[in-house]
């Protein structure tokens, strides 16, 4: 296992303790374990800077969508200010039911059937689409969990690694005085520091994003459903009055 770690370096009168010093007199294996779990880090906090800048940004344009749709002005109206390319989660959930609602209610001719059915298509509509919107918002999820349960395992290889070049080396010189041993481990277990530096802060930001993820998940999943019972009670309202129906949508 030939490595920057000798007999010579170790029996040396000084030693570079310093966290850079630790990282150029360790072994190559172990530089490339410190140098990935760096990367994955860097990585972690861009992604938690993303996530909550994200998530600040679709929960203010939910609560001022909400704000319109509860001011109890017309939905067509909003419907086309929303436009077909909503901005956000919400808008896309809205805009999805209104299109899947708007084709459906032309058809309805008087049919308790076809109305089951379009609400059915309404509500599958609105399901999908929160799910496509929550997975959206998820991505990268999976790398800040796989962080947070396997770098200090990685970091944990290039401490054994560093530790087993160590030791060698000081079998070579047979000399166990502390001095001699001290550099090589603390070498050794820097690169057990750096996974850590890399897991906590990833488990700590997956479980909280985790949550503020299912709250607006659960939030969108609300919506859905009140808009659904809304657009019930307007499928009766073209029911019993056929001349209430709205204009023809784009198919």
């Amino acid at each position: 296992m030939g490595g920057s770690v000798t007999a010579e370096n170790l029996g040396g009168a000084m030693h570079d303790l310093s966290l850079w010093g630790l990282f150029l007199q360790a072994d190559w294996v172990v530089k490339l374990v410190m140098l990935g779990l760096l990367v994955a880090s860097v990585w972690v906090w861009a992604i938690v800077f993303e996530k909550v800048t994200s998530l600040r940004r679709v929960n203010k344009a939910a609560d001022g969508f909400e704000d319109a749709f509860w001011s109890g002005g017309s939905l067509d109206d909003l419907y086309r200010q929303e436009g077909e390319q909503p901005t956000h989660p919400m808008a896309a959930v809205f805009v999805s039911a209104m299109r899947e609602w708007r084709r459906g209610a032309q058809r309805l001719a008087g049919s308790d059937l076809a109305a089951t059915g379009l609400k059915e298509r309404v509500d599958r509509t609105m399901a999908v689409t929160v799910q496509r919107e929550m997975e959206r918002l998820e991505r990268w999820m999976v790398f800040l969990a796989s962080v947070g349960s396997v770098a200090p395992f990685v970091g944990l290889f290039g401490t054994v690694w560093g530790i087993m070049n160590s030791f060698a080396a000081i079998a070579g010189m047979q000399n166990t005085n502390l001095a001699v041993v001290a550099p090589g481990i603390a070498e050794a277990l820097f690169a057990t520091a750096i996974g850590l530096v890399a897991a906590i802060p990833a488990v700590l930001a997956y479980n909280k994003i985790t949550t503020d993820l299912a709250r607006f998940a659960a939030r969108l999943e609300g919506f859905a459903a009140e808009f659904g019972g809304i657009l019930a009670r307007q499928t009766e309202s073209v029911m019993a009055d056929p001349a209430r129906a709205p204009a023809p949508a784009a198919e």
